[in-house]
């Protein structure tokens, strides 16, 4: 079977005929996506949709009964979840509790440090690795995590946790990152701070984010994914979404979005 059709922009990451099911019951149903270089996708739809057991069929935490996925055009339908990452395709990782006792340049570091093969050794000689501390702060200069890069990971505020998520996810230099509600749990002061650091990320990093806040997936999306029972309802750009009624009746209801 060759890779999905190709659009204007080259795939990123691509699906063909994915399909998952625990026993009888169908989770992800015959999916097909195609995501260009450095697009900015939403996935959305009602709670049991699908949407993150989607997103764990993409990083190889499932495996699907069905289907291919091709990151860059490779088949790598195949491949586990740390060689999918050593590809190009990343996910959120949860640290709240892995990385708590460390700051956020520590945990970071540390992060650059095993992509780069030395993370058995860094401990050992902390200063002989300035290259590799270097380019764990600017990923958090990046992310607007500069001025917090000294303070503990449990004592950061909840929404710059999330962005320290997000820059462990980056230490690996992925082509592809997925969010899986990147804000969720987050006051509302502190998420907008979380999708603005996003949407300041590479114009050459694909994303793909599952957000449940339509104003946020509005106003930072440049395509939205609407996954119902397990199956692609509908696609197409914010406006188009907007002013689907079939979209509005199975899930943004009534309000309309600009």
């Amino acid at each position: 079977m060759s890779p999905p059709a190709q659009s204007k922009a080259p795939i990123a990451l691509g699906t063909r005929g994915l399909s998952k099911a625990f026993g009888s019951l169908p989770v992800a149903r015959d999916i097909a996506i195609n995501l260009p270089v450095g697009a900015r996708y939403a996935l959305i739809g009602p709670n049991g949709a699908g949407k993150t057991t989607l997103i764990n069929l993409m990083t190889g935490m499932l495996s699907p009964n069905a289907g291919q996925i091709f990151l860059a055009g490779d088949d790598i339908t195949a491949l586990g979840p740390q060689e999918r990452v050593r590809r190009g395709l990343a996910r959120t990782f949860q640290i709240n509790t892995l990385f708590a006792g460390l700051n956020a340049l520590e945990a970071v570091t540390l992060a650059v440090a095993e992509r780069r093969g030395v993370a058995g050794q860094f401990w050992r000689g902390v200063g002989a690795h300035g290259e590799t501390i270097d380019e764990a702060y600017e990923i958090l200069r990046k992310l607007k995590l500069g001025d917090s890069c000294y303070q503990v990971t449990r004592e950061l505020p909840y929404g710059r946790q999330r962005l320290l998520e997000i820059a462990l996810a980056l230490a690996t230099r992925p082509k592809v990152l997925l969010l899986d509600e990147p804000a969720a749990g987050v006051p509302p002061e502190e998420s907008g701070e979380v999708f603005e650091a996003v949407a300041g990320l590479s114009d050459d990093l694909t994303l793909l984010f599952i957000e449940h806040d339509m104003h946020v997936v509005f106003r930072f999306a440049s395509h939205i994914i609407v996954l119902v029972g397990g199956a692609i309802f509908t696609e197409g750009t914010p406006a188009e979404i907007s002013a689907d009624a079939s979209v509005r009746e199975v899930y943004l209801g009534k309000r309309r979005h600009g």
